[in-house]
């Protein structure tokens, strides 16, 4: 089975339905690594610090053409969860 194909069910591509927080997340990432001086972390790192601080937060989950009228994860509560992750991979950074 391709990579493609794991996300179908039937006629139907699963693909598009996302973590509305995965952006964000990115984001806030990028942020706390500048004001942090943009250490370079293994790859490793970095996608557990991702996976971690999506963990932390509720996950808010829509598909392509959802719209959405309100965003109940505060921008700070973004902020938090990555802060939170980024300290425990740096502390425990993976080879």
């Amino acid at each position: 089975m391709n990579k493609q194909d794991r996300y179908r069910l039937g006629n139907v591509n699963l693909a598009e339905v996302r973590n509305r927080n995965e952006l964000r997340v990115i984001a806030a990432i990028r942020k706390a690594l500048e004001e942090l001086g943009n250490p370079e972390l293994p790859e490793k790192s970095l996608c557990d610090a991702y996976a971690l601080a999506l963990n932390l937060l509720p996950a808010r989950y829509a598909q392509r053409g959802t719209i959405v009228l309100r965003e109940p994860i505060r921008e700070a509560h973004v902020r938090e969860a990555v802060g939170k992750a980024l300290s425990q991979v740096l502390v425990n950074p993976k080879e």
